[in-house]
């Protein structure tokens, strides 16, 4: 049983509810695709080569990327060829299955699930909804029974370390913290040694976004990996990087900058209500091969949903 086991869903009702809010959350996302792809087979009847073009140009202008838009299209030709008559109104549900068996392929597995307390260091670029996510995780926990603690290791930016302070008050979690321009790796001592002394289950530390010398960031990070083992050994058991869904191929230029910097183990996407580049979810899945453990589609705490490929897709898909 993996770590997160405790938010993930079961039955196939489930499933069916997390479709339906999804459908409703990313309205955008959806809206624009399914235009684009009612737009791709206007007057066809069967999918052919044309019908394949078009629907390439709509995912790649829906902000799935260029890679993940022609393996797409390569399974979709695959069926094609071996059912030898697919109509346009079939196209959705075999679109719907070759995107979700693409994304099957990034599932999590917590190698670490017994580990306590579970580290989790998040990481990302100002502006994201870092330290927001941080937040919302530490109140789900909480309500799952969890004892959490918070690092605001980001000492860089003192607007971070009391926005943190302020969901620690509104959670009712503890958050361990020192004075701007402290060492962020002394702050992540002190957290995981108050976690440890009081028997906590999970830990999560929020880490400076700054971009402008990754040699620095990269080194930043490592020192508070290394600190942090010191305390835990195999700290930290997730480095979860958060990305703006908002941003489309800006998202996928930091993932990228962050996963040449550190050795991010999952994603969560932020700010995927009401925009329409909710594709973006899938590319960056499927071209870093890092699995996306959370969406962001609102500003309430439930609204920070554990992603589940089948009821995304089809919530974007239109299914």
């Amino acid at each position: 049983m993996g770590f997160f086991d405790l938010f993930k869903k079961k039955t196939q009702e489930q499933q069916q509810q997390e479709t339906e809010v999804l459908t409703t959350k990313m309205e955008t996302t959806k809206t624009s695709i399914l235009d684009k792809i009612s737009h791709a087979v206007a007057g066809k009847s069967t999918v052919d080569d044309d019908v394949l073009d078009n629907l390439e140009e709509a995912l790649i202008t829906s902000d799935v990327g260029v890679e993940t838009t022609l393996r797409i299209i390569e399974r979709i030709q695959q069926r094609v060829a071996r059912d030898k008559y697919v109509n346009t109104d079939e196209l959705n549900r075999i679109l719907v299955e070759e995107t979700c068996a693409l994304l099957k392929e990034n599932e999590i597995t917590d190698v670490n699930a017994d580990a306590k307390p579970y580290v989790i260091m998040v990481v990302g670029v100002n502006g994201v909804g870092k330290t927001t996510t941080i937040g919302k995780l530490a109140k789900q926990f909480k309500d799952a029974g969890k004892t959490v603690y918070l690092g605001a290791a980001d000492t860089f930016r003192a607007a971070a370390v009391e926005q943190l302070c302020i969901w620690g008050e509104r959670v009712g979690v503890p958050v361990i913290k020192q004075q701007q321009g402290s060492d962020p790796a002394s702050v992540a001592f002190d957290t995981l040694q108050s976690a440890v002394k009081n028997n906590a289950d999970v830990v999560l530390i929020d880490t400076a976004g700054r971009l402008h010398n990754k040699v620095n960031l990269m080194n930043e990070l490592t020192k508070i990996k290394t600190v942090m083992q010191k305390v835990v050994p195999g700290a930290p058991h997730d480095v979860m990087l958060v990305l703006d869904g908002s941003t489309g191929q800006n998202a996928f230029e930091q993932a990228r900058q962050f996963t040449q910097a550190t050795q991010v183990t999952s994603m969560a996407v932020t700010k995927l209500d009401g925009t329409a580049k909710g594709g973006v979810v899938i590319g960056i899945s499927d071209q870093f091969k890092i699995p996306i453990r959370y969406i962001g589609v609102g500003e309430k705490v439930e609204d920070l949903r554990l992603f589940d490929r089948e009821p995304f897709v089809k919530s974007v898909l239109g299914m």
